[in-house]
């Protein structure tokens, strides 16, 4: 395993950047530690996406969130991509790049969603060898996100949360908790959100998601939770958050919302809302009576 540069985000509140929301960001300077952007919208040479891109990288810290390098399949990595990747990391310089652990292409066909794959020997042994091969193609230290799940596989014989943990270990990665995936798969697989953050290497975690989830019923009209990123992050969730950083600490943390986009004012409401609360543990943790 070799050293990279690691990931440095501020430990505040970000947001996902949405160009619709470009003029209300510039037009005075916002009380957000850091914006996050999807890496496959920038990959292009230029034009208005990399001048507005500049301006948050001038002006904020920055993350790259990779949508498209299906880190989770069985098949080799596409070169072209991390060289892309690699063009776009130097051109930025951000302080965070993140991947998620799913699969989202097979055979030279590319599916528009981020697909669960089983947790066993010969996954986490090919998971470790794309971690490793993209970080070495990077530079750089990478963030792997849990995923939300609405199956499970017969044939896996790894606990998600230990899988990432040995992830983690093999290749020096780190991890980003993505809180509303962990409500979303809880729920939907009938276990507890609180028992999968009790196993949890937290002090592995160098990011946060926090986003908006939407209830619809599966085939048999049982209750379904879908990771949508169209509305506000939940009660239940930001529970999982107060908790997370009370045993954590303060970490930065993302506010996503991908669908139905609101305006800006809402959106910042969001990270304002998170941001107090990451203040607030700081203050009780200085106020706390020395041991």
């Amino acid at each position: 395993m070799s050293f990279f540069s690691a990931s440095r985000l501020p430990a505040t509140a970000g947001a996902g950047f949405k160009p619709e929301h470009f003029a209300a960001i510039t037009a005075e300077r916002q009380p957000i530690g850091f914006f996050e952007v999807h890496a496959e919208n920038y990959m292009g040479d230029g034009g208005v996406p990399h001048a507005q891109l500049r301006f948050l990288r001038d002006h904020y810290a920055l993350s790259l969130h990779g949508v498209g390098l299906s880190i989770g399949s069985t098949e080799p990595l596409d070169r072209e991509h991390l060289r892309r990747l690699r063009l776009l990391c130097d051109r930025y310089e951000p302080e965070s790049f993140s991947e998620h652990l799913a699969w989202s292409s097979h055979g030279g066909a590319f599916f528009n969603d981020l697909l669960p794959l089983p947790y066993t020997e010969a996954t986490l042994a090919a998971v470790i060898t794309h971690v490793d091969e993209t970080q070495d193609a990077l530079g750089r230290q990478i963030l792997i996100e849990n995923p939300a799940t609405y199956v499970r596989f017969a044939e896996s014989t790894i606990p998600e949360t230990t899988f990432l943990t040995e992830l983690a270990r093999a290749t020096g990665c780190g991890l980003l908790l993505d809180l509303n995936n962990v409500f979303v798969s809880a729920h939907n697989h009938g276990s507890g959100a609180n028992a999968y953050l009790n196993h949890f290497p937290l002090h592995l975690v160098r990011e946060i998601h926090l986003a908006g989830f939407f209830e619809t019923a599966d085939n048999a009209s049982a209750p379904l939770l879908i990771d949508s990123h169209g509305s506000p992050v939940a009660d239940k969730v930001r529970m999982l958050f107060d908790m997370t950083i009370e045993r954590a600490g303060p970490l930065p943390t993302l506010i996503e919302w991908d669908n139905d986009v609101p305006p800006f004012e809402i959106l910042l409401g969001q990270a304002v809302i998170a941001q107090q609360r990451l203040d607030a543990f700081s203050r009780n943790v200085k106020t706390r009576p020395a041991a």
